[in-house]
């Protein structure tokens, strides 16, 4: 795959304290076979879908323990520009930019509603390999915040993005586009979300059933937190691993309903 325009999510990593632990499950559950761990890098190891580079496992470094989550990197020509867009619209740069070998530029942001992303900067390392629509692939990933205002502000100042607003009262949701490919979700966080679960993004994992990822990942440890749901964009569930971390599946080969109606926001 080629370097991504700038806000595309272009890669995904999860630290886990228990990385054989991880391997294993998403193994089983999205099929991933794993590379050799880096251990120039920290033991990072990359995960593969039908010999295509999909995701990273690794695990803490010390003193960085803590609950497991799935980070997703936004594509960026410059990260340190980036940074500095990051601090000039209220958010705040956890990691500051660094150069990581020949693979390419990292670093990490925090959105002003608590959103924790990444950026990466291509070198040698250009992402995702995967197409989205193959299983164990990304696919696609909401931002899910309890304060929407101020990631909807947030994302396009950093961002080239431009906004579409779903059309139901039910949700609230939005989603940004980039030169016309629609990236990224937002949904409002409601009180079915317990308080102490911060704001972060969902990460949807492609799969050719997904009741079936869903039975191998409870049979697992995993934890089914909402669904299985059929929709416009396919029949998808939100899960958390054994380890906390919360990631959706969707078979985007089984769709139902209408697709919403959206709007432009100005």
């Amino acid at each position: 795959m080629a370097v991504q325009p700038e806000g595309t999510p272009c890669w995904a990593d999860a630290m886990f304290s228990d990385v054989e632990g991880a391997k294993s499950f998403y193994g089983d559950v999205l099929g991933w076979t794993f590379g050799e761990a880096s251990s120039e890098y920290g033991n990072y190891t990359q995960a593969y879908a039908d010999g295509k580079a999909v995701a990273a496992v690794v695990p803490p470094m010390p003193g960085q323990e803590g609950p497991s989550q799935w980070c997703l990197y936004f594509a960026s020509p410059d990260a340190a520009a980036t940074a500095r867009k990051i601090r000039d619209n209220g958010g705040e740069v956890v990691m500051e930019p660094m150069q990581v070998g020949d693979f390419g530029t990292m670093c990490l942001g925090r959105d002003p509603s608590g959103v924790v992303f990444g950026v990466w900067q291509a070198g040698a390392h250009e992402g995702f390999e995967a197409p989205p629509e193959q299983p164990g692939a990304f696919c696609w990933a909401e931002v899910f915040t309890r304060e929407p205002e101020k990631s909807d502000a947030f994302f396009p100042a950093v961002f080239p993005y431009s906004a579409k607003q779903m059309q139901d009262d039910a949700v609230d949701f939005r989603m940004f586009e980039v030169a016309g490919d629609t990236v990224l979700g937002r949904m409002k966080m409601t009180d079915e979300f317990p308080p102490e679960v911060p704001s972060y993004i969902n990460v949807f994992f492609t799969v050719d059933n997904c009741d079936d990822a869903i039975a191998r990942a409870t049979k697992l440890g995993g934890v089914l937190r909402f669904g299985p749901m059929d929709t416009p964009f396919g029949r998808f569930a939100a899960l958390s691993d054994p380890q906390g971390a919360n990631f959706s599946v969707i078979d985007v080969t089984t769709t139902s309903g209408e697709m919403p109606q959206v709007a432009d926001v100005s």
